[in-house]
């Protein structure tokens, strides 16, 4: 059989078993499966206990379940109670006024979380009800919070960096340190947006709140200043070169632990609690990545990868199409799959052809996060579209239309880091060469 016919056969089996219901990463096993067994001389058994057993015991992939441990006990602490509290004093005197709690308030949890479903969810528990009570528009409200909640995936400690980290051999630590730069400028864009819509419509802006002076900012804000610590104590480890990526996470367990024991959150039942998501949530993902480690393989004993890389090259794209093609090719891929799904499918396949034509690893892993992030945010198969469906009770197409000006800007963010590559890759130059 030509590679055409390989390939359609494993897609549409691929298909054909999701669509039964079957979990992605069984389906990612039962595929790689059947092009062992029918397109190679390898014994498909073998193939897959070691592939799976090496999969799983990489000791780089220990940070992802104790990132997301500590995310999950912060989840469970004040922090989300008491976090537009302690926003809203300093943004008063915006364009725009509490609408910016909805970017502030993601940025910060998403240093803590790695994911942009819980990011969406714990801010939108808080700023949801209480922006409509003060009549902000619903449109903004929920459009703002659809497009920052996605920086739960950008702002590290990002569960979607560790995964492509693995997947593409590539520094987790450096890709943390790169996704900083990036953030801001996204959170920037978010935030200019809003100053902007403010600044024509400031008749659907409601007044702001009594004045208060600098001291009574600062008391209003207190409870924000630990967590404020223990990101800049979890990241800084990692950006001074103290800590590895799983020694920051171990850290940052620790932390958040003392932290929520210290507010008289944590007891028992939040413990088990926050320790069972945790589970839960790493067993899926780990499941996903042995599948793709599988499927890699047996696309790699078929020779697929090279033979793609091969067909890319009679292209003769230059890299700005490429990536104009990558980009276009993983939002598709977003209205199908979930971001993790969508990085350890396509990885093993396109790493070959993103080293030959010159891009760095690094930049393409930041770039990859970034379209990843728009595809939060496009129907059908949007996460945090359905989030936001789930708390608001309005159909997807409405949160995807007042959602569309945040997926623009990510376009925009996307073309200045291809423009201008070293808002990703400076900073972990300066922390290399320290």
């Amino acid at each position: 059989m030509d590679d055409l016919a390989i390939t359609g056969l494993l897609v549409l089996s691929l298909f054909l078993i999701l669509g039964s219901g079957v979990w992605i990463g069984l389906t990612l096993s039962g595929v790689a499966w059947i092009g062992m067994q029918l397109f190679s001389a390898r014994p498909a058994g073998e193939a897959m206990a070691m592939t799976i057993w090496g999969s799983a015991s990489s000791w780089t992939l220990t940070a992802l379940p104790l990132f997301i441990w500590m995310g999950e006990i912060l989840f469970r602490t004040r922090l989300s109670q008491d976090m537009f509290k302690g926003l809203a004093p300093w943004v008063q005197a915006l364009p725009g006024r509490l609408l910016h709690t909805n970017v502030i308030g993601c940025t910060i949890f998403a240093a803590v979380s790695g994911s942009s479903a819980a990011t969406c969810a714990t801010i939108g528990k808080m700023t949801l009800p209480e922006l409509t009570r003060r009549g902000y528009p619903e449109h903004m409200v929920v459009g703002t919070l659809a497009g920052a909640s996605t920086l739960g995936l950008l702002i590290p400690p990002s569960i979607i960096m560790i995964v492509y980290g693995v997947t593409a051999e590539v520094s987790i630590s450096q890709l943390f340190i790169a996704g900083v730069l990036p953030g801001i400028l996204l959170a920037a864009l978010f935030s200019g947006y809003i100053v902007l819509w403010a600044l024509r419509h400031p008749e659907q802006v409601p007044a702001a709140d009594e004045r208060m002076a600098f001291m009574q900012k600062l008391a209003q804000s207190r409870s924000l200043i630990p967590v404020l610590l223990l990101i800049a104590t979890v990241l800084g480890s990692i950006y001074i070169g103290w800590a590895t990526a799983t020694e920051a996470a171990a850290l940052g367990v620790v932390g958040a632990l003392v932290l929520s024991s210290v507010q008289g959150s944590l007891d028992w039942r939040s413990f088990r609690a926050a320790l069972m998501g945790a589970t839960r949530l790493y067993c899926m993902i780990a499941l996903i990545l042995a599948g793709s480690a599988f499927l890699s393989l047996a696309m790699g004993y078929i020779g697929l990868p090279r033979h793609l890389a091969q067909w890319i090259a009679s292209l003769e794209l230059n890299q700005a199409q490429l990536i104009a093609a990558l980009a276009l090719f993983f939002v598709l891929l977003g209205c199908f799959l979930d971001g993790i799904s969508m990085v350890v499918l396509t990885m093993g396949v396109l790493m070959p052809t993103v080293q030959a034509a010159g891009i760095d690893p690094l930049w393409f892993g930041i770039f990859i996060v970034l379209v990843v992030e728009m595809a939060q945010i496009t129907p059908p198969v949007g996460f945090n579209l359905f989030v936001l469906q789930g708390m608001t009770g309005r159909q997807l197409p409405w949160i995807s239309r007042v959602a569309l000006p945040m997926f623009l800007l990510m376009c925009a963010a996307v073309a200045l880091i291809y423009a201008f590559p070293g808002i990703v890759t400076w900073l972990p130059q300066q922390m290399s060469a320290r």
